[in-house]
């Protein structure tokens, strides 16, 4: 199967076209201490559906030492108390740059402006950190809107790439 792969990046607030609170009872947190239960929570329930299966492997101990890391950070959008989306940040000090390694909405809260809000939200926190540079990868495997959100957020393309890929 073929897939086509994209890489955005973002360098300023100024570029960022944002998305406005869509419901007033949605809150971001970001999840300090790491909890192992909601990355995994998120990355099975988000990622069924778009062919996320690196990490289906790991065990508890790789998942802490991930999570651990100073870089790597994690934020949750909730609606009242239900989980909504959430995303990963990977900041590289060296660059001053932050990868948005995952991200995305439950089935149930898509369709609503939540996607757009999260993400941004997750270029703010970025940028508002000292960061000059936040980037992502999405392919044609992920949901159909995911490239169109990346792009109206004002986000833009830098590279592009198909790669084969064995489906069993």
């Amino acid at each position: 199967m073929k897939v086509h792969r994209y890489y955005l990046e973002i360098n300023s607030l100024n570029n960022l076209k944002e998305v406005n609170i869509p419901n007033q009872n949605l809150t971001l947190e970001k999840i300090s201490p790491p909890d192992i239960e909601i990355n995994k929570f998120f990355y099975k329930n988000i990622g069924k559906q778009h062919r996320w299966v690196d990490r289906l492997v790991w065990d508890n101990l790789k998942w802490i030492n991930y999570l651990e890391n100073k870089n790597v950070q994690t934020y949750v959008l909730k609606l009242n108390k239900d989980l909504v989306g959430y995303f990963e940040l990977i900041q590289e000090q060296s660059t001053k740059s932050s990868e948005i390694a995952y991200f995305g909405i439950l089935d149930s809260y898509i369709g609503k402006k939540y996607g757009g809000f999260l993400l941004s939200e997750a270029i703010k926190q970025c940028l508002n950190s000292n960061f000059n540079r936040v980037w992502v990868h999405t392919c044609t495997l992920d949901h159909k809107h995911a490239l169109q959100n990346y792009l109206n957020r004002g986000m833009k393309i830098f590279r592009e790439e198909t790669i084969n890929l064995s489906i069993n």
